[in-house]
């Protein structure tokens, strides 16, 4: 919700993602433009930390943080001015491997 009189509809993920840049950007009072789509539309809002503007979001859990994408919108968003939604990186998971075992000395198999 933007200034109260115009709502626009974004996905949760995305929505949680963008409040993070949002915010970080405010909070050290950066303006800058948002440029959404609506209704086949692109509308752009210019967001001052005056700006009045309402994250409502739908579903009742919270999105896990896709923290490279994070950076990227941030990153794109300082470079050109302007916030806009870039697609998702994919996430590069760290795999958990089980040590593996080491063998037994000879001493401990002859019990």
């Amino acid at each position: 919700m933007y200034d109260e009189s115009r709502a626009i509809h974004v996905d949760d993920r995305v929505l949680a993602h963008l409040q993070i840049v949002i915010i970080d950007k405010l909070r050290r009072r950066e303006a800058f433009a948002l440029n959404l789509r609506s209704d086949g539309a692109v509308v752009t809002m210019w967001l001052t930390s005056f700006s009045a503007l309402q994250f409502i979001y739908e579903g009742n859990r919270q999105p896990r943080i896709n923290w490279p994408w994070v950076e990227l919108l941030a990153g794109e968003a300082s470079l050109r001015g302007t916030l806009e939604v870039l697609p998702e990186p994919v996430e590069v998971l760290s795999e958990v491997i089980a040590p593996v075992a080491q063998p037994m000395a000879e001493a401990e198999l002859v019990n």
